[in-house]
């Protein structure tokens, strides 16, 4: 049995739907930014603490929504599952990568998806999001 790695992800879109990604120093795969929990703290906590360390970025708690929970290969720890809590937040102001991200870019899930994505961005999110859309459109 694969050994079970525990994430918190967020979805943060801009003003025209693409999906803020980042990259992992000495990785080459583009995943949400987000990490993994601190014992005793929650998902919003997760997903708020990740997000300043990362991105500089503040969230609110209160805002965050469920996307879905979600197993996927893990996309930098070969061997290992990815077990996953993705959040959704408005976009926020936010700054230059920080702590372990050396890259941010724009996802513009309604092209054609690069071949660099996480197994658990590709796979789970960027369907549930599209999904998501179909049903808030009908």
């Amino acid at each position: 049995m694969e050994p079970i790695i525990r994430v918190v992800g967020v979805v943060m879109r801009d003003e025209r739907g693409r999906i803020l990604t980042v990259r992992k120093r000495g990785t080459s795969r583009f995943m949400l930014p987000g990490g993994k929990p601190e014992p005793e703290e929650t998902v919003e906590e997760t997903a708020a603490r990740e997000c300043a360390e990362e991105l500089h970025a503040v969230l609110n708690p209160e805002q965050l929504t469920l996307l879905g929970r979600f197993e996927s290969a893990a996309a930098n720890e070969p061997g290992h599952r990815l077990e996953s809590t993705v959040m959704v937040h408005p976009l926020v102001a936010h700054g230059e990568p920080a702590a372990e991200i050396a890259e941010l870019r724009w996802l513009d899930a309604s092209a054609p998806l690069p071949g660099d994505l996480a197994p658990l961005l590709e796979h789970h999110v960027v369907p549930a999001l599209a999904a998501q859309a179909g049903q808030t459109e009908e």
